[in-house]
């Protein structure tokens, strides 16, 4: 099992910035690819950013490409999004999601939440 937290988010003005942390327990995070998702009230959950176990590789959706970015830090188990340039269509709860590095498809492994509003 891996359990996942999240925490950082908040309410910031239209062009702020804010720092999301997911820290993870339970198995060697190392062997777990990460992603960030978030769900905006009454929208289906979307896909942020995804890093690969050994950071090496990373995508974006295009809504925050330039904008977000994600990384990690295996050390201290724990995944980032760096969100730049905020804006108030980014609000959403954003939850970060495990999946071990040899398993394709949909992520196992999902943290609670971490409400971020952008306000204009």
């Amino acid at each position: 099992q891996v359990q996942l937290v999240e925490s950082g988010g908040g309410l910031v003005q239209a062009g702020e910035s804010l720092r999301l942390s997911c820290a993870a327990s339970g198995r060697a995070f190392s062997d777990f690819g990460m992603a960030w998702f978030r769900q905006a009230p009454g929208q289906e959950r979307e896909f942020v950013a995804t890093i690969s176990a050994s950071g090496g590789s990373t995508s974006y959706a295009e809504s925050v490409k330039g904008r977000f970015t994600i990384s990690r830090e295996n050390a201290k188990n724990t995944v980032y999004l760096q969100m730049d340039s905020l804006k108030p269509e980014d609000t959403a709860v954003y939850v970060c999601a495990a999946r071990h590095k040899y398993i394709l498809g949909s992520y196992n492994y999902w943290g609670q939440g971490t409400q971020v509003t952008v306000s204009s």
